[in-house]
Parts: structure tokens; sequence; C-alpha cells
């Protein structure tokens, strides 16, 4: 059993640090393919690199990348935490958080051209258009539906080192797992030169990479049926309402009890 099938299994954690878990996973649950090692970084155009900050309703310190990632993960427990009950009933609430506490740290529209990648000149940008707030939303879904997945673990948050002069840090972390190797994973964020603010824009689990791993996903299909194509695909994923894997096992479990008893 290979590394992407072993942490495949993990769960996420009951901390003040899940989202970590969740982005993990976000990352190992929904990706099915692995990055090819020709997918050469790509020269984004001014649209993708000079991107407008996000309003929130509660901030995060944005100076700090090491803050900025913390912050983002606390603020987004919290919330979690203080609807549980709403969510039980409602999983689909697990979007709204994801859109309100989480996605104004990402530079979603900087992921979604590097995801293009190496197709980019072969798009028009009003396809490029459509394909960015699709993209968003399907962040949005994956994230959410990776927060039904609880169980209890420990994330660690490595030293602040010195970002004077960089643009890009990566911000380390290793999750803890009892009896288990632990996991680490790399925040990469990106500096805006505009607004001197840092956002997140990919993460790596053990190696993997998110923006690779859905480069090479989608890139042929991006070849092969072009990016409109891909964004009516990611658009049908991202509208899936969210479902608690447990729940949903159950109720198939009964509903194939009664049909043997009927």
């Amino acid at each position: 059993m290979n590394k992407l099938e072993n942490i495949s299994k993990l769960y996420i954690g009951k901390c003040n640090s899940n989202i970590f878990v969740g982005l993990v996973l976000g990352l190992l649950l929904n990706n099915t393919a692995m990055a090819n090692t020709e997918a050469a970084a790509t020269k984004l155009p001014v649209e993708a690199t000079n991107l407008p900050s996000q309003p929130t309703r509660l901030l995060v310190d944005q100076s700090n990348p090491y803050k900025m990632v913390r912050g983002a993960a606390e603020q987004t427990f919290k919330r979690f935490a203080a609807e549980q009950q709403a969510i039980q009933a409602n999983p689909n609430l697990l979007k709204d958080i994801v859109r309100e506490e989480l996605m104004p740290y990402i530079n979603h529209k900087y992921s979604a051209f590097k995801v293009i990648g190496k197709h980019l000149k072969k798009t028009t940008d009003a396809e490029r258009r459509a394909f960015v707030p699709v993209f968003r939303e399907y962040l949005v879904s994956s994230y959410a539906q990776v927060f039904t997945l609880y169980d209890n673990q420990a994330v660690e948050f490595s030293p602040e080192k010195s970002y004077e002069g960089k643009r890009i840090v990566a911000v380390n972390t290793r999750i803890i797992m009892p009896g288990r190797a632990n996991i680490n994973v790399a925040f990469k964020v990106r500096l805006n030169k505009k607004t001197k603010e840092w956002q997140a824009f990919d993460m790596v689990a053990e190696g993997i990479s998110l923006l690779d791993s859905k480069q090479a996903e989608l890139g042929s299909i991006i070849r092969q049926k072009g990016l409109p194509y891909v964004t009516e695909l990611l658009k049908r994923k991202s509208t899936r309402d969210i479902v608690f894997k447990s729940r949903a096992a159950k109720d198939s479990g009964t509903t194939a009890k009664k049909a043997q008893q009927g």
C-alpha cells in the first residue's frame, strides 16, 4: 500500500487547528491523480497575480504568513464548533462556513490559473473568467465535505522564520498521529504586492501538492475537451449536497435490510 493510500484513511481531528487536517483530507480524498513531473511552472498573467484581498467579518492578521495560517484555522474551527447542532441538521451549512471563514484567506484565483497551467494560452479571457468562480465553489464543496469526518488529532505549528523580502513562504505543520507516523504538511502562502497581505494558494502533504495533483487530474481533460467542459464538470460537482458518510452508510444499510425483509 503506497503513501497516498495510507494517508487517505485518516480522519479529521477535534483540535483548535482542525482546518489543517481538513485541508489534508481535502487533498487526499478529493484527488485521484498525482502530479506528473513534466508539469512545468507557468508564468501567470497580471490578472491572476495581482488580486484584491477579500473582506471578512472577523479579521485575521494577514501581514504575517504564520499568524494568517494559524488565525484562519482557529477562526474556522470556532465557527464550526458553535454551529455543530445546526450542521448536523443541515450539513450544507458547512459550505457557508468554509466560504465565510476560510476562503477569504485562500488565493483561489491564483490557484485556478495554476491548475490551468500550460493550457493557459489555449483558453480565452471569457473562459478563464467563467472557470475561476466555479473552481472556487469546487474548493468550497470539497473542503466542506471533509469537515464531516471527525476523530481526535492534534496539530503542531513550526516556529516562525524570517520572511523579510520573500513573496512565497511555506508554513510547516505536523499532524500528530498516535501510534502511527506523523504527517508533515506545508502550506504555501503568497504575498500580494499591492495589499501587502498573505494568502494561501497551495498545500503539500507528505510531498503531494494540491495544485500539482489538480493540474494532473484536470490537465488532460482541458487538453482533450477544453476549459468550458471542465468548468461545467466542476460546477456539477460543487452543487452536490454535503453528506455525513456514516449517516449515508447507515441509511443505505437500513434500506437494504428493508428490501430483504420485503
